[in-house]
Order: structure tokens, then sequence, then C-alpha cells
């Protein structure tokens, strides 16, 4: 029974309060021990599940996980389901104090009866269906149920209570939120978990009826010599009703178990379908008759029953945890990853492949362009070079004109140096020239004045002859002397001065 304080995960030592006493039994990362509240006095069996320390690390189990189970066990309470009664916490586990159930496996109890009836069988199936009914109808799957988690209370009672444990694996389904998961026990789990399907209520109807099956004739259905065969033939739905197995067992019973190993999950038989099938409801309200005890109506092999529960324990640990079935499932789990990563890269690169071609045209494009640009340029190039030429030509031309006129300014700059000098030549001579003209003409006033006054009685006109011709000779005779008859005109005056 759920106590008040149950809220949180306690953080003191259990031991202060219970006393832990022997080993019930073990699992891949638990522990079960009989132990006593020291307060009351009272019996109940504690969990130790141990705590994975890292994310990274695959020893124990994930505090979220621990946490679910938990939060799922304190909402259940019911008499063919195993009740909370506290949690602890310390570094290294988590403790769950939890009902004690001492009457061990149902199939332990079924195997050691010397006869076993079908009518007596669905008892059991049917207290099976009403725990589960009671889960199912708060939308919480079990994913887990097989014989080692279908228990008794007290095995000392002609009709012992079903109990069924270990809640690990279980899960609410939420309507519009799609779930998936590989795990479970291979031997037990529907065909949806082995193919990676949406999950629901119906796996736990699959393993109901694998369960039924093993129960009425000691075989399992699908069972392999390896986990790999187990899985395919439950994929493969390869079974059948062995008449070695099923010789007496009725047709019901079988129409039963056929309805719950179906493939598919919506014609899989649900668990109110289940609790109304005929051969569940035809014993619903029997009381189990004399003749059992005689074994006259149909007795069910319970020597196959007991040495398949033998099996089953000697091969538990490589067969029937699901610890190695846990890494195949994150095997599966990282291949559906690194699937849909695969489809993404597909994806993107189909997405790219479409980038590149568009590129590739827009390459061909800007190619095209440039390659006209650049036939445009090689041409204006050309055209430049010629104009470059015809400058450079020009340029030649200027210089060696500009060479010539040099040379010709220095022949004229030579020539009008020789002219100056001439020029200065003359200068000096015509100087001297006139010098002599005017010590000529200076002789001639002299005598002229002499001569003058002789002239005036002798021509009677007041101006002697001679002066006049004179000044006439003197004139053409500087211009022969200059030998440029432009360059300088002199007049002799009267008076002799020049101008």
């Amino acid at each position: 029974m759920r106590t008040a304080g149950m809220d949180v995960f306690k953080q003191q030592k259990v031991e202060d309060f219970y006393e832990i006493g022997k080993e019930l039994g073990s699992g891949q990362f638990a522990i079960v021990k009989r132990c006593r509240e020291k307060s009351t006095g009272l019996d109940y069996a504690a969990k130790f599940i141990k705590k994975r320390q890292s994310r990274a690390s695959r020893r124990g189990v994930c505090r979220d996980e621990i946490q679910r189970e938990v939060e799922i066990l304190r909402q259940l309470q019911h008499p063919n389901i195993i009740t909370l009664h506290d949690v602890y916490e310390n570094r290294t586990d988590v403790v769950l104090i939890l009902e004690l159930v001492s009457g061990g496996e149902l199939f332990d109890f079924l195997a050691q009866k010397e006869s076993l009836c079908e009518e007596e069988a669905t008892q059991f199936i049917k207290q099976i269906l009403e725990g589960v009914h009671y889960l199912h109808a708060r939308k919480i799957a079990h994913f887990d149920l097989k014989p080692e988690n279908i228990m008794l209370l007290d095995k000392n009672h002609s009709l012992p209570r079903i109990k069924i444990i270990d809640f690990g694996l279980a899960h609410r389904i939420q309507e519009g939120t799609e779930f998936k998961n590989i795990f479970g026990t291979p031997e037990f789990v529907a065909p949806e978990i082995v193919n990676y399907e949406p999950l629901g209520l119906e796996a736990d109807m699959w393993s109901i009826g694998v369960i039924t099956y093993i129960l009425l004739s000691g075989a399992s259905p699908f069972l392999g010599d390896s986990k790999q065969e187990t899985l395919a033939n439950i994929s493969g739905m390869n079974y059948e009703f062995d008449e070695e197995f099923f010789s007496r067992t009725s047709e019901l019973a079988k129409s039963f178990i056929r309805q719950l190993l179906e493939k598919n999950t919506r014609k899989r038989l649900t668990i109110q379908g289940a609790l109304n099938h005929p051969w569940i409801t035809c014993n619903e309200h029997r009381e189990p008759p004399e003749n059992w005890k005689r074994g006259e109506r149909r007795q069910l092999r319970t020597k196959e029953l007991k040495e398949y529960t033998i099996k089953s324990h000697s091969s538990m640990p490589p067969n029937n945890t699901y610890a190695n079935f846990e890494r195949f499932a994150r095997v599966v789990e990282d291949i559906a990853l690194v699937e849909a990563g695969l489809g993404g890269v597909a994806a993107a690169r189909a997405t790219l492949q479409d980038d590149v071609e568009a590129l590739a045209s827009i390459y061909g494009e800007k190619e095209a362009w440039y390659r006209e640009e650049s036939d445009g340029a090689r041409q204006e190039l050309s055209r430049l070079r010629y104009e470059l030429r015809k400058v450079e030509a020009a340029r030649r031309h200027l210089r060696e004109d500009m060479s010539a006129t040099e040379a010709g300014l220095a022949a004229v700059s030579g020539r009008f140096l020789e002219r100056t000098s001439r020029l200065d030549a003359l200068r000096h001579e015509l100087s001297a020239e006139l010098k002599w003209v005017q010590d000529v003409m200076g002789s001639l006033r002299a005598d002229g004045g002499r001569d003058g006054r002789c002239g005036d009685r002798t021509n009677g006109d007041g101006n002697g002859g001679l002066p006049s011709i004179t000044n006439d000779d003197i004139n053409e005779t500087l211009k022969e002397l200059l030998g440029r008859p432009h360059s300088i005109d002199l007049k002799i005056t009267e008076t002799g001065q020049q101008r």
C-alpha cells in the first residue's frame, strides 16, 4: 500500500528504516532482497536498482527510466499488480520498497503440479487479463509480460492470486504521439517491436498469447536457437499448433491464442475482447470440478511445462534477459538514425545537385558573356594597338621633324651669326668709308667756300654746279660700296650732314 511520504525519492539510508534480509532474485542491473520495516514489522521486497553514472556508460539504468517506473507504480492499485510502498535513493542506487510477493513464478507453481486441466489454466489467464485491463484502462503498456514477471502472492492458496511485477519497461501511451522502441525479452516481444514500428497497448496482448501458448503446451511458439532466429520467427509468424503438444487442447483455446498472435495490430484481440472471449467466459464462474483431481478433463502436459521452466531458467542469462537485446535495440536505433541521416544527406545531395546545375547554367551564361566581352575587348585592344602604332609613328616622324627643324634652326642661326658678323664688318667698313667721305666732304666744303665766290660771278644763279654734281656722285658711290642699294640711303646735304 502506498504511503504519503512517497512524493519524492528519500535521500536517507534505507538501512535506517528497514532491516535488509536475504536475496530473493537478481536481474541485469537490479537485486531484490527481503526486508522488514522497523517501525511496523511488516515484510517487503527491496529492489536495489543500479543507477547509470554517466550518459556514455552502458552499466546501470538511467535515472529518468527509474523515475518513469516509479511514477507509473505510484498510480497503480490493483489486486493483480504489485504495489509500491516507498522509494529511497543514494549515490549509486535507487531502492524501491515493494509489496512482498513470496509465492514464486506462476509457471514454476504449475510445473510442480502432477496434473493441470485447461479450465484451471483459464483462471490464471483471466487474472493476468484483469491486471492488464487495469493497466490498459489507464493507457499504460507493460511491454515486458513474460512468465518471470507473472508471480504468485501466496502459493499455499487453492487458487493463488496473480501479481504482475517489473514495470521497468512500462510506458504511458499518449494519443497522437508516436512511440517506437526495441526492448523486452525476444521470446515474448510483438512483431511491431521487432520491426521498429509504432507501439501501443497491442504489444501486451501478443505477449499474453505467447504466455498462453506456453502454459497450455509447455512449448514456446517462436523460440529459436538464437535471438536472431527467434526474432525472425516472430517477424515471419512461424508458429503452429503441433499435435504433439496440443492434442488435448480445445479449439476455443487455440482460437484465443490465434486472435492474440495476430500480426496486424488492428485485428489483434484487445484486452476487453480477450476478457469476453468464450474460452475465458465459459469458465469464469465455474468451480474447479472434483474430477480435476482425478485428471479426467483436458489434462495438460505439465511434464513439458516443467521442462520448459527448467530450460528457461537455465538459459535465462544468455537468452531471456533483455540486456543484450537492449544493446541490439540501441544498435537498431542507431541504424535508424543513420538511415534518417542518410536520407537527409540524399535530400541535401539532390538539392546540392540542383544548385550545382543552376550554378553550371549561370556559369555557362557568364562564360558566354565573358567570351563576347573578351572578343570585344580583344578587338578594342587590337584597335588601340593600331592607334598606338600610329601615334608612335607620328611621334617618330615628329621627332625626325623636330630634329630636322633643330638642324635647320642651327643652320639658320649659323647663317644669322655669319650675316651679323658680315653686317658688323660692313658697319665698320661703312663707318670708315663714312669717315673718309666726311673728310672728303670737309675738304670739299673748304674748297667750295673759296670757289663759291668765283662761281657767283661766273654762273650768275647763286649756286655752283659742282656741289650738286658732287652729292649725286657721292650717293652712287656709297651704294656701290655697300653693294646693297636698299639697305642704306645716304643724303649729303648741302651743308654736308648725314640724315
